[in-house]
């Protein structure tokens, strides 16, 4: 039997249990991995307090991790047993040591990636990628505002827009959290505890304001990042680590000049095996030229995962967490 992590109701990390559990063997056009470290997202938490419902209960968790592949169904072709191996989506249950998933999902790690690294940067890595290159494709010499610069995505999304020659100013909560966006390559920081951040970002760009926001923290940002925007701007609400965004008067684009507004997901943008290969590939090559290096500033055992959301929902985690099953 093979540990894993699974939850019967929604509600705190308490609810999250550490079981027995056996995945079975893989299907036609499944692999089996085992697990080497798993990635901890917000999205993690999203499921488990049911803001995002699970398909049912009791339900795995987790859908980034990396490890070696354990059995091969039927149909596979591009995979077999042995392949060091790396997924960011699939089915709930991430957070175990034996995991199976649509062969599809998967992707082999290049020889220099490591377990953790792939862990960590999976699903927060094609996020920046989709965010950047596709979702709105920055240029250089652009400006961009980036909240959360400190964190799993922030802090991957400042080293890439650096090596795009982006200016990329950061939102955070702490001076020590502005100085690790800065060596990560962040322009300029606002600390949103003690700075109006509209006004910063209007002094950061002699009054032209920004255009494009890429916003994951949802309904405590969402008026001050449309007011971040110049006329006809962007505003990209991909997360809600505050809470969701609701009741919004879709007229307030208007007001406040014409402005674009998406939602979106990495299942949207890594929908084909193409898209999902073709994101993997540029994600790798910056991880290999040493262009983005992922922080992995804290490791907890698969066990303590409540521990582990519990340190992310109140931001006292910087970079990267992975778990160790």
């Amino acid at each position: 039997m093979a540990k894993r992590i699974q939850f019967s109701r929604t509600g705190d990390p308490e609810v999250l249990e550490y079981v027995d559990g056996d995945p079975g063997e893989p299907r036609a056009g499944e692999v089996r991995v085992k697990n080497h470290a798993v990635g901890l997202n917000f999205i993690d938490i999203y499921f488990r307090t049911g803001l995002y419902p699970a398909p049912s209960l009791p339900s795995g968790l987790g859908t980034e991790g990396a490890g070696v592949v354990d059995a091969v169904g039927e149909g596979v072709t591009h995979l077999q047993p042995g392949d060091r191996v790396a997924y960011a989506q699939g089915p709930l249950g991430a957070y175990a040591e034996l995991h199976v998933l649509p062969a599809e999902k998967v992707v082999v790690l290049p020889d220099g990636i490591d377990f953790e690294t792939a862990a960590a940067s999976m699903l927060k890595g094609l996020t920046t990628q989709y965010l950047l290159r596709q979702v709105h494709r920055v240029e250089p010499g652009e400006t961009i505002l980036f909240h959360a610069a400190a964190g799993g995505v922030g802090s991957i999304a400042c080293q890439w827009a650096r090596a795009l020659g982006v200016k990329l100013i950061g939102t955070v909560g702490s001076a020590e959290k502005a100085e690790l966006a800065v060596s990560n390559g962040a322009w300029a920081t606002i600390d949103y505890t003690r700075e109006n951040v509209v006004e910063r970002v209007r002094e950061l760009t002699d009054g032209a304001m920004v255009p494009v926001v890429y916003d994951s923290v949802g309904k405590d940002t969402w008026e001050t990042s449309l007011d971040c925007l110049q006329k006809r701007g962007l505003m990209v609400s991909f997360g809600n680590s505050s809470g969701a965004v609701e009741g919004v008067n879709i007229g307030i684009l208007n007001q406040k000049g014409s402005l674009f507004a998406t939602r979106p997901s990495l299942n949207g943008y890594a929908d084909t095996r193409e898209r999902f290969e073709a994101m993997c590939r540029d994600l790798f090559g910056v991880l290999e030229n040493g262009q983005v290096k992922v922080d992995i500033a804290q490791r907890f055992p698969l066990e303590k995962a409540g521990e582990a959301q519990q340190a992310l929902a109140s931001r006292k985690t910087t970079g990267s967490t992975v778990l160790l099953p």
